[in-house]
C-alpha cells in the first residue's frame, strides 16, 4: 500500500480508502447508467447480438466514466487526485476537445508511470 500511496501522492490510509470508494461507486454507477440508456434506446440482450450489445455498452461507459469520476472525486473531497486522473483519461480517449487547453504538469506525467 505504501508504494501506491507514494505513486499517487497520498498521505493517509483514509485518503486511500476514500479513493477506492470513489472508484467503486463510479464504476458501478457508470455501468448502470449506460445500461439504463441502452434500455431507453431499445437495446437489450434479447434483441441484439451479444458482441454488439457489449460494444455499445462500452461505447457508452467509456466517455461517461471520467466525467463522473471528476464529479464523485469533487463530492468526496478528492478533486486534487481525480481531476488530473480523469483529464488524462479524457485526452487518451481523444475527447480532449471537451477540455480547455492546459500545460501538462509534473504530477500528470507521474500518473503515466
Amino acid at each position: 500500500m505504501n508504494k501506491l500511496k507514494k505513486r499517487w501522492g497520498i498521505t493517509s490510509n483514509f485518503q486511500l480508502i476514500i479513493i477506492f470508494i470513489v472508484f467503486a461507486i463510479n464504476g458501478s454507477l457508470s455501468a448502470r447508467i449506460s445500461y439504463f440508456l441502452m434500455g431507453l434506446l431499445g437495446i437489450n440482450k434479447e434483441n441484439t447480438h451479444w458482441t454488439l450489445y457489449y460494444i455499445i455498452l462500452l461505447v457508452l461507459v467509456l466517455p461517461l466514466y471520467p466525467f463522473m469520476l471528476m464529479a464523485f472525486g469533487w463530492i468526496f473531497g478528492q478533486s486534487q487526485f481525480f481531476f488530473p486522473f480523469a483529464k488524462k483519461m479524457i485526452r487518451s480517449m481523444k475527447l480532449g476537445f471537451l477540455l480547455p487547453k492546459e500545460k501538462i504538469t509534473e504530477k500528470d506525467q507521474n500518473l503515466d508511470q
